[in-house]
């Protein structure tokens, strides 16, 4: 199964904005908040193969918080 992420500013994992620096260009020249935190490599290895390393996932999900995805379940948004 394919999972395209088509914006880089969405959490792959529910949808919401990631909140990430480097994907908004008015705050690229800023490093991210991820490069700060410590994340689950489990909560990364666990992401489709496709979308890994693609987008930075969003302050809840990199603390693995469990809350509503922005999109039904099997669709990315």
């Amino acid at each position: 199964m394919t999972t395209a992420l088509t914006d880089t500013r969405l959490c792959p994992v529910c949808g919401y904005s990631n909140q990430c620096s480097l994907a908004e260009p008015r705050t690229a020249d800023q490093p991210c908040w991820c490069f700060s935190e410590n994340i689950d490599p489990a909560l990364l290895a666990a992401l489709p193969e496709d979308i890994r390393n693609q987008a930075c996932l969003c302050p809840r999900c990199a603390l693995g918080v469990v809350h509503k995805p922005a999109f039904d379940s099997g669709r990315r948004p």
